[in-house]
């Protein structure tokens, strides 16, 4: 049966991407953030994980205020890589795996979750750079990716609870499908950050800390945390972190942190990293 075996969440800023498509992962300011990752690319290595469905929110590159789903999963062969305004990146497609991805959109929706389904899609760098972070500058990925987009650009977004709950329920359709399969789950997005108005620029390094802490010891009080505290302690784009939520649901209720990775600036961003591994696994 397929199994998650962990759970990663990170930041997926952009410039990191563009940092490491333009040769200056080397640099004196960008070096610290990818060394902050080389236990984790040596823990792929070793697990080699099948499949990755991987959590992250659309920049405008696929849906616009035309369409804003709420929760999205592609369930299409391959997904190209979007152009969000400078030419796509230099990175490989993205493959998928059609047939879990309709099976979990499947067990979704008849679990009550009101899934859209796309088959067609580019993705941008909240999925890229996380691939990038993990994998390098590869010819090609070395899993396949479900994209599971959420809202959390254009308000409401969902409740941290309901993204816990829409975990748990990945967890269960990924139990019951009937291929031996090595699954990860990634939430991405976050930490602190905030992009615009009187406050961008804001870090909030004792909060997100917090915030790791609390995904392993107390999950609980991070599923309730309304939305407002998100917005004041962590900025407007802090919210993202729900996301997360996703990811630390589908482990169940207990979790063992393997490593983490915590960095400011980057950009003008914190730069969240966190790997967990399901207690049962």
């Amino acid at each position: 049966m397929a199994r998650i075996t962990a759970g990663i969440a990170t930041s997926h800023i952009p410039a990191v991407g563009a940092a490491l498509d333009n040769g200056r992962a080397g640099d004196s300011y960008w070096a610290p953030v990818f060394a902050g990752y080389d236990w984790a690319r040596e823990f792929e290595r070793a697990e080699r994980p099948d499949v990755v469905i991987l959590v992250y929110n659309d920049h405008a590159s696929a849906f616009d205020m035309k369409f804003i789903p709420t929760f999205a999963i592609g369930c299409g062969e391959a997904f190209g890589i979007a152009d969000e305004g400078w030419g796509p990146r230099p990175v490989p497609e993205v493959e998928g795996h059609p047939d879990l991805a309709w099976h979990i959109a499947q067990s979704l929706i008849l679990d009550e979750f009101d899934m859209t389904i796309i088959n067609e899609m580019e993705v941008d760098h909240a999925l890229t750079v996380p691939l990038s972070l993990m994998f390098g500058q590869a010819e090609r990925w070395p899993v396949k990716v479900i994209p599971l987009a959420v809202n959390v650009v254009t308000y409401p977004p969902p409740s941290g609870n309901r993204c816990w709950l829409l975990g748990e329920a990945i967890a269960r359709a990924v139990a019951s499908f009937d291929e031996d399969l090595n699954v990860q789950v990634w939430g991405t997005g976050g930490m602190s950050h905030q992009l615009q108005g009187p406050r961008a620029g804001l870090i909030n390094k004792p909060w997100d800390t917090a915030f790791l802490d609390r995904l392993t010891a107390d999950p609980g009080a991070l599923r309730h945390m309304p939305h407002i505290d998100y917005l004041r302690e962590a900025g407007s784009e802090g919210i993202e972190l729900v996301m997360w939520l996703i990811m630390r649901g589908a482990l169940g209720a207990q979790a063992q942190e393997l490593h983490r990775f915590y960095h400011v600036p980057a950009s003008n961003t914190a730069v969240g990293h966190i790997v967990l591994r399901p207690d049962a696994a």
